[in-house]
């Protein structure tokens, strides 16, 4: 028996370029940006947790070293921290691969990192 495909909510960060940037993502996930879609700028990342939490939301972020410490405060968010050196395309590809293969429950609470050193 396979298992179902979970449409997981995304909430990229202020720091990370307008979901348009990701195709792939965009026609398969929920997606806000908090910048471009939320009008929220400048908050503080205790702030952007919370409203990730409150919306069942993974955050995607440059800077989730930031995060780490606040992340397992709850199974209602989680954060995926992209490396610096992907390009849009991969962060698109990789990102939209993780997802696809992960289980409802298996990326929040935690801090997952994505970077271009293995492929998925």
């Amino acid at each position: 028996m396979s298992r179902r495909f979970y449409k997981f909510k995304l909430l990229l960060d202020e720091n990370m370029p307008p979901r348009h940037r990701f195709p792939r993502l965009n026609s398969r996930f929920n997606i806000k940006h908090i910048r471009d879609d939320l009008n929220q700028i400048g908050l503080k990342d205790p702030s952007v947790y919370s409203l990730a939490r409150k919306q069942n939301r993974l955050i995607i972020t440059f800077n989730g070293n930031d995060f780490r410490k606040i992340v397992s405060q709850s199974t209602r968010a989680g954060v995926i921290n992209i490396s610096a050196n992907l390009s849009y395309e991969q962060i698109d590809t990789k990102l939209t691969s993780l997802l696809i293969k992960s289980s409802q429950n298996a990326l929040f609470g935690r801090f997952t990192d994505l970077t271009g050193e293995s492929e998925l």
